[in-house]
């Protein structure tokens, strides 16, 4: 029987994280997992099921001016070429399409066919012709190498099953000086948010680096951006970070 060896190291935070031997993972233990991923560890952490595309309603959100606070946070300009990943029905691919212009262009992408339906049906009866819509996979977004200025991942990414795999694939996508944008809160992985410790150690993983982070209790959670201008690491050599808490 093949088997598929991880080893790792623990980066920076000892009261936080901690150090670890070497996982041994046999080929009927990796079945749950794509085959496009096995080459990357799995996430020391619980990962939040999917339970929709909705976090409160657009109503709700734009009474908190919780789309426009991001955006001028993000500094999304006119001309920008943006990805909305986990985009659902549309709540950020919409308003990102007015912002960035007839110059700009958004792509929207999310692993549920069904919301991306419904985001088609939108963009067309509301005629945003900037906007292309694409359906995803959990391990790899399958963004175009050096295309985007910002990446959008809003209240998605502690549902990602395979986050090293997805990051070490979107890294390639950025554009010179693009940024990732996340939204999440100051939950278990379990419960719809991440920690922003743990959320730091594996973007800072696989090579990202902070350049911004504020707390937005009022829209419910916090935004942090990376840059993508570290070493991006072989699969086996990333280290991997664990939550003891």
């Amino acid at each position: 029987m093949k088997i598929a060896q991880t080893c790792f190291i623990i980066p920076f935070i000892a009261s936080f994280f901690a150090l670890t031997g070497c996982d041994i993972f046999t080929q009927s233990e990796q079945a749950d997992r794509p085959e496009s991923a096995r080459e990357f560890p799995r996430p020391y952490r619980p990962v939040s099921e999917v339970i929709g595309n909705r976090f409160w309603t657009e109503a709700k959100r734009d009474e908190a001016g919780e789309a426009e606070l991001l955006m001028d946070w993000a500094a999304i300009e006119q001309g920008m070429t943006v990805a909305d990943l986990g985009a659902g029905e549309g709540y950020y691919t919409v308003r990102l399409s007015k912002k960035v212009g007839d110059k700009g262009r958004v792509l929207a992408q999310d692993i549920d066919a069904d919301a991306l339906k419904k985001l088609a049906t939108r963009v067309g009866r509301e005629e945003f012709s900037n906007v292309a819509i694409q359906k995803g996979d959990v391990d790899n977004p399958k963004l175009p190498k050096g295309s985007f200025d910002r990446v959008f991942m809003v209240h998605m990414y502690h549902e990602v099953s395979e986050p090293y795999a997805f990051l070490w694939q979107l890294y390639p996508a950025l554009a010179e000086g693009g940024e990732v944008i996340v939204v999440d809160r100051d939950s278990p992985t379990d419960q719809h948010g991440i920690a922003p410790r743990l959320l730091f150690c594996e973007f800072e993983a696989l090579g990202y680096t902070l350049t911004g982070f504020s707390e937005q209790l009022n829209v419910g959670g916090y935004f942090a951006k990376f840059q993508a201008n570290g070493e991006r690491p072989d699969p086996d050599k990333i280290e991997i970070c664990r939550d003891t808490q």
